[in-house]
């Protein structure tokens, strides 16, 4: 019965993709006369827009809490700095999984990881002002939106490097 009925689907298959593909008398696809660009209008010399007025700088307020979340994630830093020699000796030093030296190197990771976490939530903070003040800017630069964008690079770079330890290390430690 199967077969039947995959040797007719076969017999049939050719005929309905012959009738999908059947000639017509189609509309071209061509470019119209009325799509080509014509005319020869020009601009009234001095009839420009007025130039919008520039947006204010960035306050005070956001200065500061922006030099706050970029020393936070500083210190964030230098404690994963302070943190990795000895996660890296921890790693290279590790047996086999499940051994004291393995545990020991994945607690001394995870102190890396534990540092990185400030960073991580400053920079968490950054990309929500960022966003906020891009939408109250209609999606524009302005120094505001600029601000925040240097305090976030400046901690992403942070952050991005603490990864790459991070993820280097990991990769190291024996599975």
């Amino acid at each position: 019965m199967i077969r039947a009925k995959a040797r007719l689907l076969t017999a049939l298959l050719p005929m309905m993709a012959a009738a999908c593909s059947t000639a017509g008398n189609y509309p071209s696809l061509a470019e119209r006369d009325v799509e080509r660009v014509s005319g020869s209008a020009e601009p009234v010399p001095g009839d420009t827009a007025p130039e919008a007025p520039a947006p204010p700088p960035a306050s005070a307020e956001l200065v500061t809490r922006l030099n706050g979340l970029v020393a936070l994630a500083h210190e964030a830093d230098r404690q994963f700095q302070a943190n990795r020699p000895a996660a890296e000796r921890a790693v290279a030093a590790a047996g086999s999984r499940a051994t004291d030296s393995w545990s020991s190197a994945s607690v001394a990771l995870a102190l890396l990881e534990t540092s990185r976490s400030s960073a991580m939530v400053a920079l968490a903070d950054l990309d929500n002002l960022y966003v906020t003040a891009r939408n109250d800017a209609a999606l524009e630069r302005t120094p505001t939106t600029e601000a925040i964008a240097s305090a976030r690079d400046e901690v992403n770079g942070w952050v991005d490097a603490q990864d790459t330890v991070i993820a280097r290390l990991a990769a190291r430690l024996p599975s």
